[in-house]
């Protein structure tokens, strides 16, 4: 069936619909030369949550001099793409610094974290030493996870904390890890394997910023073998980086995290768990920076971490629960 021509009277009906939707759209986006509701950010225009609810009384207004359907059905369409960006522009971000050894775990602690809220989680992986000082040049973090638990008690002494914010989430572990190509085997030999004639290099994190690498020396002074093997020591930056020393085969072994080696690309590899015994245990610990524009959903994740199911993913990862579990660090 042959479509009826428009007339010139619809026509400008319709131009004008066009300029009234031009109109909502300079009203909603403070800018007259929008043609279609695209959402910018706008120090003028009403948050989300203020603007959603006016939408259909700003649409009808427009549209109220014309009956035509196809006025209704842009104004409808208007409605279905701001609608959903504006509910995407509130969402809340929270910017998280870690320590390496949390790559896997935290990662997945973020990830259930975000399905059960409307949050966006932003991670930044490094050794705890160097995030600790961004953090002290100002740095906008919401939350530093540490490997340890002096940088955040640092951060509290220096009044540069949320008061009561700093707390213990988990315990970590040192293995000692050769390739599954390796003819190493610390699985049967332990720290025997470092002294095999086939070892050139023995990675292991930064000891200058990354408190995994303070433990392997202290492992290794209480082993005996410090002095023996220091010239073989190789550092990476942190201890995700010491990791991909050994995993890539530039150096044969490594003392590396727990939570890094029970992962599947490490799982056939061959390792040994150093007793704990022989170094300081790895008591990690976060903490919310005063810097956070979001202290509120901060403490919320926080909280979620220290809860059972979060503790199960940790846990997974080779991470102990603290004793000290919800009880915070006092400046």
């Amino acid at each position: 069936m042959p479509m009826r021509p428009i007339s010139v009277s619809r026509r400008v009906s319709i131009h004008r619909a066009v300029f009234r939707l031009r109109q909502l759209s300079a009203r909603l986006l403070d800018s007259p030369f929008c043609p279609v509701v695209i959402l910018r950010a706008s120090t003028k225009m009403p948050e989300g949550p203020q603007l959603i609810p006016r939408l259909p009384k700003l649409l009808k207004t427009a549209a109220a001099p014309f009956g035509s359907s196809f006025v209704r059905i842009l104004c409808a369409l208007c409605a279905s793409v701001a609608i959903p960006f504006l509910s995407s522009a509130q969402q809340t971000q929270l910017n998280i610094a870690a320590a390496s050894d949390l790559k896997f775990a935290l990662t997945d602690l973020a990830a259930a974290y975000e399905k059960q809220s409307n949050l966006k989680i932003n991670l930044t992986f490094g050794s705890s030493g160097n995030l600790f000082a961004q953090i002290q040049n100002g740095a906008p973090f919401d939350i530093f996870f540490s490997a340890d638990s002096d940088y955040p008690r640092k951060l509290n002494v220096a009044g540069l904390a949320l008061p009561n914010s700093a707390d213990s989430y988990a315990i970590g572990k040192l293995v000692l890890w050769s390739p599954p190509n390796s003819k190493l085997n610390p699985e049967k030999s332990g720290w025997q394997s470092l002294l095999d004639p086939s070892v050139q290099k023995i990675a292991i994190a930064n000891p200058d910023h990354a408190p995994y690498g303070r433990a392997a020396i202290e492992a290794l002074r209480s082993a005996g073998l410090y002095e023996k093997i220091k010239p073989k020591l190789v550092f990476g930056g942190n201890i995700s980086q010491a990791a991909q020393f050994v995993q890539s085969c530039n150096a044969e072994i490594g003392i590396l995290a727990a939570s890094i080696t029970s992962t599947p690309a490490f799982a056939s590899g061959h390792s040994w768990k150093i007793p704990q015994d022989q170094y300081t245990p790895l008591l990690q610990s976060f903490v919310v920076p005063k810097t956070s524009t979001n202290k509120d959903a901060a403490l919320a994740f926080l909280a979620f971490v220290k809860s059972p199911a979060a503790q199960a993913i940790l846990e997974k990862y080779g991470f102990a629960k603290p004793e000290s579990l919800g009880h915070p660090i006092p400046r």
